[in-house]
């Protein structure tokens, strides 16, 4: 049966010898960071092979879940590793559902939060930001921090971007939002002022500055 084959040492790695969707993710689940089968694999065509749209509502998070305990022993099975266009493509194509799943369970809110936010300074444009010094205070509901919130703190600061858990400086906005719909912004499934209109996205400070924020970042597109 398709679930319980390849992980033998001839596999390929492409997809643990031809395996898609949920058979992969059940074999994900299975295998041994360390052992040969798991060193011949590699993380951006295991993100090729599956596409959230032919997985059921928990089994996304069973796929980040299985990742990330990959990546305790073998670090290679990182999230950091996925390249930004695949990234994107896996957030942007996964349901509404299937993100609240993920977030649901704290370490995975966490992870994927994390990463999200710790590549930002990789996309950030300095030809757009390089006379800016400003500071965006982000408010994730469904969060274990002060009010429910995770709270994360960017620093656009002449071309670069930093990004801290801690509240450090005064900002020029805050921005309150459900992590489903910061998914949705970040991979260019939703705008701020469509999010904004719909009363998804919440904004203190400077409503102007909030709608082209995106426009600082070089943010990947799905293909």
């Amino acid at each position: 049966m398709a679930d319980n084959a390849g992980v033998t040492s001839t596999d390929s790695g492409a997809g643990l010898g031809g395996l898609r969707g949920k058979p992969l993710l059940d074999v994900l689940e299975r295998i041994d960071p360390l052992g040969p089968e798991a060193h011949a694999l590699d993380i951006n065509q295991l993100a090729d092979a599956v596409d959230p749209k032919d997985l059921g509502k928990d089994d996304f998070r069973r796929l980040l879940a299985a990742l990330i305990r990959m990546a305790e022993l073998a670090p290679a099975f990182d999230l950091s590793k996925v390249d930004p266009i695949r990234f994107a493509n896996l957030v942007s194509r996964a349901s509404r559902a299937q993100l609240e799943s993920v977030v649901s369970e704290r370490l995975l809110r966490e992870r994927v939060l994390g990463e999200i936010f710790n590549r930002m300074g990789a996309h950030i444009r300095p030809d757009r930001a390089r006379n800016l010094h400003v500071v965006v205070h982000w408010r994730l509901a469904g969060g274990t921090g002060d009010g429910g919130y995770d709270r994360y703190e960017t620093v656009i600061s002449h071309g670069s971007c930093t990004v801290g858990r801690e509240m450090r400086e005064k900002p020029k906005v805050t921005i309150t939002i459900a992590p489903a719909d910061f998914f949705r912004l970040i991979t260019h499934q939703a705008t701020p002022a469509v999010l904004f209109v719909t009363g998804k996205i919440k904004v203190k400070g400077d409503l102007a500055f909030a709608a082209g924020l995106i426009g600082f970042f070089d943010l990947p597109k799905p293909s």
